[in-house]
């Protein structure tokens, strides 16, 4: 991709004119929340079954170095999000300081995932509901969800950043209580079901020890090990990049985006390494077998035989908080993707709340059919689609990192965004006043894109993964054919004076227009 085909239009146009339109209404503490509540969801309640049955004791590293790569990524997102902060966060960015092609791939790319994510998430609402409500269908529990959490984010951005704010507290309470609990155990001494004394010294001598089955390893059931571990654990921390999308919506992104970023380091040592190394101290990790949540064997291990219940609510909390997070994030990125050029115009316009209306219906209605299309081929939606939503994330967190990349090119080039404090400046000198550095930027955009390849090479030697790598690639084609095809419609024409005057002088002074 270079940036002769992406021509600049004005920024009025191509942008999001955040202060006149969409309402800054998001304080310090909604953002903390949506950052936080973002990391923690089913697939850490239920789904670190499959990453410690992989890796033992050692998934904390797998942790670690997977929280790592991510807190890069969102440092990158968060460098440009302080500086320039829009709706659509990174799809703006790339059309802005990449090319047009790359904004639509990582929008459309974008938007499609947390669709199939929020599919998922309602097609499984029911099994929630049901646990207290048998009767109840679950395709009308998928409905009335989609129908409340839908006008919940109509209401405005506030709103929606009070439900995410309660929803994130007691996923949180939820972790924190089970953390409370597991010391317990092991400080007074109790007794646990396994008959095992309950410590931390467990991680060591149980099952093989810290390192069960090494690095890498190949069994009956298919590899195993730390680094295939890694792959199940990149995916628990998806939604993380939130924090850029709500920085055209918050009071103050130049206080509160570093300060939600930078926190993510302790985020991720409570409650991922915290809470899943105490659950491992208390209920050895080898009678950790998936067919309950390692939290609810924890739970009866407190003596809380109520856990499945207690259990049940936090994830159907944690289903309507994705569900939640996914239309605002959809809404937000279809509006972007509007401004850029790279979607219906219809989706661009916002209401007298400065909600994108538009956005949210399209995106919720999208979403009705594709649980729908669950209810209807269950195993085809499951299999196929989830497997796209997969690999979408790894397309995201790279498109980022190459972003910034460019960012910084463009930066240093005098062609920084007017309202920024690095307008007028180029060279080392913009480089340095940038407010919210990446860290070791020269080489560490190309650390954690390897490190996201090596993900995508372990992805090849899982069954169930390697479709996903198959479907990344086709789904990118798709992308790359779809943009070609909007391009038929449009004509290229020479800028005015005043479109001139917005391009850094390094553009070339062409835009493209929409004839249809």
């Amino acid at each position: 991709m270079s940036t002769t085909d992406a021509p600049k239009k004005p920024r009025e146009t191509d942008d999001v004119p955040v202060p006149a339109t969409l309402r800054k209404s998001l304080k310090n503490r909604h953002i903390q929340l949506i950052a936080l509540g973002g990391a923690i969801g089913t697939g850490l309640f239920y789904g670190s079954s499959e990453s410690i049955a992989l890796a033992g004791p050692s998934i904390l590293l797998a942790y670690l170095i997977g929280g790592f790569a991510i807190f890069m990524i969102v440092r990158a997102l968060s460098e440009m999000s302080v500086e320039d902060p829009k709706a659509g966060a990174f799809s703006y960015y790339a059309t802005r300081y990449w090319s047009k092609r790359a904004g639509f791939i990582s929008g459309w790319n974008y938007w499609f995932n947390y669709i199939l994510v929020s599919m998922v998430e309602l097609a499984v609402v029911g099994s929630f509901v049901n646990y207290w409500f048998p009767a109840i269908p679950t395709w009308v529990s998928a409905a009335v969800f989609l129908v409340l959490i839908t006008a919940a984010n109509l209401l405005g951005v506030s709103k929606f950043g009070e439900f995410e704010f309660w929803f994130a507290i007691i996923k949180i309470v939820a972790v924190i209580a089970m953390i409370i609990g597991g010391l317990a155990v092991i400080i007074f001494a109790l007794p646990t079901a396994s008959g095992i004394k309950a410590s931390f010294a467990n991680w060591f001598t149980v099952g093989g020890g810290f390192f069960p089955n090494g690095l890498m390893g190949h069994t009956d059931n298919g590899w195993t090990g730390l680094l295939m571990a890694l792959v199940v654990v990149m995916f628990s921390f998806g939604g993380t990049e939130l924090i850029g999308i709500t920085a055209g919506e918050t009071e103050d992104p130049k206080t509160t985006i570093p300060r939600a970023t930078n926190d993510i380091i302790w985020r991720i040592l409570v409650f991922y390494i915290g809470a899943l190394g105490v659950i491992m101290a208390v209920v050895p990790w080898n009678t950790i077998d998936g067919k309950s949540s390692p939290f609810v064997q924890i739970f009866d291990s407190v003596g809380i035989h109520a856990a499945a219940g207690i259990l049940n609510f936090v994830c159907l909390t944690a289903v309507m908080s994705v569900y939640n997070s996914g239309l605002y994030a959809n809404s937000r990125m279809l509006y972007s993707l509007a401004k850029q050029g790279n979607a219906p115009a219809y989706l661009g316009k916002l209401n007298s709340k400065g909600v994108p209306v538009a956005g949210v219906l399209t995106s919720a209605v999208i979403t009705a059919i594709a649980v729908v299309v669950v209810f209807v081929w269950p195993e085809f939606a499951f299999n196929y689609l989830m497997s796209i939503a997969t690999i979408a994330g790894i397309i995201n967190w790279t498109m980022i990192m190459f972003t910034e990349m460019k960012f910084r090119k463009v930066v240093e080039a005098g062609g920084a965004p007017e309202d920024s404090d690095l307008a007028g400046k180029s060279g080392q000198e913009a480089l340095d006043a940038i407010h919210f550095k990446l860290p070791f930027a020269k080489v560490a955009p190309w650390v954690v894109l390897v490190f996201l390849a090596l993900v995508v090479v372990l992805m090849c030697f899982s069954a169930s993964y390697r479709i996903a790598v198959i479907a990344g690639v086709i789904w990118l084609a798709i992308l790359f054919v779809a943009y070609q095809i909007t391009q038929d419609k449009e004509i290229i024409r020479p800028m005015n004076n005043k479109e001139k005057a917005a391009v850094p002088p390094q553009r070339p002074f062409l835009i493209v227009e929409d004839t249809a």
